[in-house]
């Protein structure tokens, strides 16, 4: 798909992988919407735009899991775009801690913020992109953590594996529609999202996890800064989309992660036939056909 002047709607637009994204589309040509937050975080996206001489964004104000207000943010975005093109579903928080420990605020929370908010977006845009019948294309930004556990970030995990499998089934549905569907999942990239455990709203405050170690918190983030550059990120998502690819991996170091995943899960296999081919097998036997049950019974065992 031609990228140039489509418009797109990002989540968390304004800072990190957000921005990042955003900056990449600006360069592809697209016009860009970007939900936000903190108001320090839109001055310097803004300023970014203004100094690039480029179109200026439209800037949607937005938590993620108020559903009512995104659908009202749908309404902005078409209002002053006429149409929409793209869903970035990117705004995602976490918390560490052991798994056991949680409380429901945290459960809440993070699934309502990183798989929520992206069933409120979809929910919202999507009828939008249908409408107009020129195609598009869906980015749901996951994790590494959709295919790699972390034993302190349980909940985050789970939200991003929910992520993943909500991505490959909707891409399935919108074939006939021409809008793609994509999971991005990055590996350590150099952004702000360590600190998102200082901004936990009152709402979600009664962690199972404790008060917030700042120190450890701060250490975290001296890590975030080896990490990849936002904007590369966002310019591999628009390679990905451009190729409409299922699936965008950012960082070429966990190939041995997802070598592990594959022995481990065909090693997990039973050794023996499927059920299916047993009730066959006896049928044959059954019916009195030995001679083929048997040769049956040595081709599936040859297969496997």
């Amino acid at each position: 798909m031609d990228w140039q002047g489509k418009t797109a709607f990002i989540t968390g637009g304004v800072s990190g992988i957000g921005f990042g994204i955003a900056r990449a589309f600006s360069d592809a040509g697209m016009r860009v919407a970007l939900s936000y937050r903190n108001e320090d975080y839109k001055a310097q996206a803004a300023q970014w735009f203004k100094d690039q001489g480029r179109e200026p964004p439209l800037f949607v104000k937005l938590d993620v899991q108020d559903r009512a207000r995104f659908a009202e943010a749908a309404d902005e975005v078409e209002a002053h775009f006429g149409k929409v093109h793209v869903l970035v579903n990117n705004a995602g928080v976490s918390v560490f801690g052991p798994t056991d420990e949680a409380s429901y605020d945290d459960f809440d929370w993070i699934m309502g913020v990183n798989f929520g908010g992206n069933v409120n977006g979809i929910v919202s845009f999507l009828p939008k992109i249908k409408k107009h019948g020129e195609g598009g294309h869906i980015v749901n930004v996951a994790s590494m953590a959709a295919y790699i556990s972390g034993p302190q970030a349980g909940i985050y995990t789970a939200s991003k594996f929910a992520v993943r499998g909500l991505t490959e089934c909707l891409r399935y549905n919108l074939i006939p529609y021409n809008i793609g569907v994509s999971l991005v999942c990055p590996g350590l990239t150099k952004t702000n999202a360590w600190d998102c455990a200082l901004k936990r709203p009152d709402n979600f405050k009664d962690s199972g996890f404790g008060d917030v170690d700042k120190q450890a918190l701060e250490q975290l983030g001296a890590a975030f800064e080896h990490g990849m550059d936002p904007l590369e990120l966002g310019e591999k998502v628009v390679k990905g989309m451009s190729e409409n690819r299922g699936l965008i991996l950012t960082h070429p170091e966990h190939g041995p992660d997802f070598k592990e995943i594959y022995e481990a899960s065909m090693a997990a296999l039973p050794d023996e036939e499927a059920p299916a081919a047993r009730l066959e097998i006896e049928r044959m036997r059954r019916e009195g056909n030995k001679a083929a049950a048997a040769g049956a019974k040595i081709g599936i065992k040859d297969m496997t």
